[in-house]
């Protein structure tokens, strides 16, 4: 309920300011996701690998 004011309150807001402030946080949500998905990259492609790699041992484990 306090998020749907949040919202209104925006919409209604001429001033200009809080439209300042919300790209703003949205700018800083965006570079914390890319700084996220950097540091994550290698490591989930890693896994990826490993997890294929097992996999494919395994299915020639079960056909000996």
């Amino acid at each position: 309920m306090k998020l749907l004011n949040i919202f209104k309150n925006f919409k209604n807001d001429e001033s200009g300011a809080v439209t300042v402030d919300w790209v703003v946080l949205t700018a800083a949500v965006v570079g914390l996701g890319l700084l996220v998905i950097s540091q994550l990259q290698e490591p989930i492609e890693n896994a990826g690998t490993s997890i294929g790699l097992d996999i494919t041992n395994a299915t020639t484990e079960n056909r000996n």
